[in-house]
């Protein structure tokens, strides 16, 4: 009973460290250039997105449960937070050579929104410093890093709308 109390104080504590604002030690920082190619085979530079508003990046994979959560949570209140925010979403998958097709499927089969990003080598996920996922990233409208998510639970994904909200404001 012990063992298992501290088991549940040690998870309980990892969960909390894993959700925090970046604000303080990496103020302004920007994403890295690296040539992505999208679901449909279009390149894009990570560091020149192109959107006008808040831009979160979420790292994921086929082979995670809480990563789909994730995205799914998030694309049941995508469009209002589209409409209200302007915030954009591009989920980049670290899935490899052998199981991106798997990506392709699942991102159609559920309908998302969002700019779908293969990263199968993992150059965009170590840049980013993404040692596991789900990983989220909040970015400004100037394209700087304001605030950093890792793992998932129910209702994280309020958590980031409000962060998101934020910016609308500025």
């Amino acid at each position: 009973m012990k063992r298992l109390f501290t088991l549940f104080l040690i998870s309980c504590s990892l969960h909390a460290l894993s959700q925090h604002s970046i604000e303080d030690s990496t103020s302004n920082k920007k994403v890295p250039s690296v040539l992505l190619k999208d679901i449909n085979g279009t390149s894009y530079n990570t560091s020149e997105l192109g959107f006008t508003g808040p831009v979160v990046i979420s790292f994921w994979a086929t082979w995670c449960a809480p990563c789909k959560k994730e995205l799914m949570a998030i694309h049941e209140l995508y469009e209002g937070w589209q409409t209200e925010t302007g915030v954009n979403l591009v989920a980049v998958s670290i899935d490899d050579e052998k199981t991106k097709r798997d990506v392709i499927t699942y991102a159609n089969g559920k309908g998302w929104d969002y700019t779908v990003l293969l990263d199968p080598n993992g150059d965009f996920k170590r840049s980013m410093g993404v040692n596991n996922v789900p990983h989220t990233f909040l970015l400004d409208k100037n394209g700087n890093i304001v605030y950093t998510h890792n793992n998932y639970a129910p209702g994280d994904e309020e958590i980031l709308y409000q962060e998101i909200k934020k910016l609308s404001v500025e």
